[in-house]
């Protein structure tokens, strides 16, 4: 059911959109939120839900959990691949009150759990604070937009929730390639190495990506929300800094490359995926340009890397 027409008098309203399989709670929702003054969709299933917000954007979403066919974290998580849907807040309404169904909510992309039969006054008033929210947010984010930064939030599935103009054509740099979402095994790598408590990853570390020949690099900002994470990325300029180091310590253009890698702060392993070689010939790359640099070991040749990079 699409929203009717809103007179120029009345102004905007906000739109809800229900998803539950169950007529009787649709009629209380619709009847107690038309009340409160919001314009309502409703969708008996989750296929239908998928298939509304296709056409239209709405401002939050109730979602019942458990529904026969797609359940409700499944709808979830479809819903979300929507990027104009990816940053609308999800309110779960369930009879289900268990640790690991909480979780399952979050994880899926919600904000909130409301254990049925919940009161429709109790029901608005989240919605109310979730409306706030994610009205601050959509303003921080056009700020970020306009700063012309390269950053984009995931969750930890890899689905991009929201990024900046300039990061989604940075990813988006080849019509074949996926631009919805970030490999999970990399965000599952990213995540795994934060620190519980500060929130943050060990000094210099980043990840690459590399995207139809272009290799971004990606560094973590920090958690913004339940199972959601800020990035930033960087078109890595291999082959310029690359030159720069062959130009300024006389050394070949492999080896240039490696030690470029290897003061971003990537492991042999990495290195090697990047560059298309294996780890013991990037071993040999070093071993050859530590006696060229006439130094022994790798903590060396970054400061030399990182001198020869940044001096004028």
């Amino acid at each position: 059911m699409l929203p009717s027409p809103v007179s120029a008098e009345m102004g905007p309203r906000d739109i809800v959109l229900v998803v539950d399989d169950s007529p009787g709670t649709l009629g209380m929702l619709t009847d107690a939120l038309e009340e409160a003054g919001y314009t309502v969709l409703v969708a008996a299933d989750g296929a239908g839900a998928v298939a509304l917000v296709e056409r239209v954007t709405p401002d939050i979403v109730l979602m019942d959990a458990m529904m026969p066919g797609m359940d409700g974290f499944e709808t979830t998580r479809r819903i979300k691949r929507n990027h104009a849907v990816a940053s609308v807040p999800v309110i779960f309404m369930t009879g289900l009150t268990d640790t690991e169904s909480v979780v399952k909510g979050l994880e899926s992309g919600g904000v909130d759990y409301v254990t049925k039969p919940a009161a429709p006054d109790e029901i608005i008033a989240r919605i109310k604070v979730h409306l706030a929210n994610a009205r601050q947010a959509r303003s921080a984010h056009q700020e970020l937009d306009t700063t012309g930064r390269f950053l984009l939030a995931v969750d930890s599935a890899g689905l991009i929730r929201w990024c900046t103009p300039q990061a989604a054509r940075l990813l988006a740099n080849d019509a074949t390639v996926d631009a919805t979402a970030l490999p999970a095994d990399l965000v599952a790598r990213i995540i795994q190495r934060r620190d519980d408590v500060t929130d943050a990853l060990p000094a210099h570390t980043s990840f690459m990506l590399e995207r139809q020949g272009v290799v971004l690099e990606i560094s973590y900002v920090g958690r913004i929300g339940p199972g959601e994470f800020l990035l930033r990325l960087i078109e890595a300029k291999t082959e310029e800094n690359a030159g720069l180091l062959k130009l300024r310590l006389g050394l070949t253009t492999r080896e240039a490359e490696v030690l470029f890698w290897l003061a971003r702060g990537k492991p042999n392993r990495d290195i090697a995926e990047i560059l298309g070689m294996s780890p013991r010939t990037v071993n040999k790359h070093l071993e050859q340009a530590y006696t060229k640099l006439g130094i022994e070991n790798r903590a060396a040749a970054v400061a030399l890397a990182v001198r020869a990079l940044t001096t004028p």
